[in-house]
């Protein structure tokens, strides 16, 4: 086993020529630099030094373990770097647990722009619905979870949550729905209606059915899905309307009442018959239902280097969506 500071001793030797210059680099006396170098051609089984009086010269072998002995010295000053930019926040990896859509609309922006501000900070993405994010982030198996904030008791103390964005729900509606060229509807005119909706435990479940509640009707739900690409293709096909948040299927419905494209792609101002795919996307006349979509953390972590790093990238990609509800 070679010692590593015995590399930095021969090292030092390489560098300065004499032990006794050599001894003064590194602070130690000249017999103190001669029993370390001893010791070291004893690890090695190598003479490494030709001694010409004062002065002393490296062997072939002790050229090649100088060689090496730099190498190793890089690795640790590496090393030392990287344990430096831990300490500061600027290295390390953090794992957020988030739903598809705020996926989409924030935490892929806020990826994109971490790999360019701070590249040595790796953000771990798991697709996993709000109400089951926070038991994961209280377990340790994420550091961040974005949710609805509805879903976080205000008195947990054992949380600290940031707000990212509010959006409000819009009732989608096959394109030859009879309300569908209206620019918003009550959700009492869909009292008769099949719905389609999200599964029971869902935080959107919970909304769609009190929203209808307090408009005076139970939803009668007729089809379930958590994933609201397959709730825009069922009310595309005719199967019922549906409750969703905006941002849900941006870039799939409209939200000022045009048609736009569903399953089978957009349809004409004036829609298309029921069932042919397209859907539209009315906002809710009166106070619609909204959408608090927070960040959690583990309290006592808010102000970790890398947490706070991250949760300003989440913040800025939120800013686009302000201007959209």
């Amino acid at each position: 086993m070679i010692d590593p500071r015995r590399l930095r001793v021969l090292r030092a030797l390489a560098d300065h020529g004499t032990v006794t210059a050599a001894g003064r680099a590194l602070h130690l006396t000249p017999s103190a630099v001669s029993q370390q170098l001893a010791a070291l051609e004893s690890e090695v089984g190598h003479a490494l030094l030709r001694r010409r009086g004062r002065r002393v010269s490296l062997t072939a072998a002790g050229e090649l373990l100088v060689g090496h002995a730099n190498a190793v010295a890089a690795e640790l000053e590496r090393a030392r770097a990287t344990l430096a930019a831990f300490a500061a926040g600027t290295t390390g990896r953090v794992e957020v647990g988030s739903f598809a859509s705020a996926i989409t609309q924030v935490v892929a922006p806020a990826l994109a722009t971490l790999r360019v501000r701070a590249p040595d900070v790796a953000l771990r993405v798991r697709d996993v619905e709000g109400h089951a994010s926070v038991p994961l982030l209280l377990d340790g198996e994420i550091d961040l979870a974005i949710t609805e904030g509805y879903r976080l008791h205000a008195d947990d103390r054992r949380l600290t949550r940031f707000p990212l964005y509010t959006e409000p729900f819009d009732v989608v509606l096959p394109a030859g729905h009879r309300l569908a060229g209206k620019a918003e509807v009550g959700l009492a005119d869909l009292a008769d209606e099949d719905w389609v909706a999200t599964l029971p435990g869902n935080p959107v479940r919970d909304v769609v059915e009190l929203a209808c509640s307090q408009a005076g009707f139970a939803p009668r739900i007729t089809h379930t899905s958590d994933d609201f690409r397959a709730i825009g293709a069922l009310v595309g096909a005719g199967a019922g309307v549906a409750l969703v948040p905006r941002n849900a299927l941006r870039g799939d419905l409209a939200v000022d009442g045009r048609a736009v494209g569903g399953p089978a792609g957009g349809g004409p101002a004036g829609g298309g018959p029921a069932g042919d795919g397209s859907v539209r996307g009315v906002p809710v006349r009166g106070a619609a239902p909204l959408r608090r979509v927070v960040a959690a953390v583990r309290r006592g972590s808010a102000d970790h280097p890398l947490i706070q790093l991250v949760r300003d990238a989440l913040v800025e990609a939120c800013h686009p969506l302000a201007g959209r509800d």
